[in-house]
């Protein structure tokens, strides 16, 4: 097929073919541009020994394939823009002198509220709310029932509990 006959066919069609490409798209402006890209991939030389067949066809499936790829990258596009930007992007607010006092306050008698209780309570504490471990898991290191791991970890917490809050009073 010649360069003649290619250009002959997309002037020929080029009105249905932006109708088409703008019904899918729901813009014009944005289906002249995909039938224009269509037409540099129909031309002589890049088209396959397929399009010679039915250049037509060929011509209106780059179209139709050139247009949902417009839209899965708009899709894709406003999915990005919709989204929360990661944690770690977003400026954080610096804390103030007084709230580091009260952090390592509250931090200071929660290692002092650990410090007094028995020791398998305190492991049971350590284990499942800082070590990220299951009640299960601490259970099977302590070798005792997953209710007494829940019993210990809650005792713990409402020691601590009580003694944040009156350190606040």
């Amino acid at each position: 097929m010649t360069t003649e006959t290619h250009h002959g066919i997309y002037l020929e069609h080029r009105t249905a073919l932006i109708d088409y490409s703008a019904r899918i798209l729901g813009s014009r402006e944005a289906a002249e541009d995909i039938v224009q890209d269509a037409y540099m991939r129909f031309a002589p030389g890049k088209a396959d020994p397929v399009s010679a067949r039915q250049p037509l066809a060929y011509l209106y499936g780059i179209v139709r394939n050139l247009s949902f790829d417009l839209l899965k990258r708009r899709k894709i596009e406003a999915r990005e823009q919709d989204s929360d930007p990661p944690y770690w992007i977003v400026p954080q607010a610096a804390p103030t002198p007084e709230q580091n006092l009260v952090l390592s306050e509250q931090v200071r008698i929660t290692a002092q509220v650990l410090s007094e209780l028995p020791q398998d309570v305190r492991i049971a504490v350590e284990m499942y709310r800082f070590g990220g471990y299951t009640l299960a898991e601490v259970a099977g290191h302590l070798d005792v029932s997953v209710a007494t791991v829940h019993r210990h970890v809650r005792t713990a917490m409402l020691k601590i509990a009580l003694a944040l809050d009156t350190s606040i009073s």
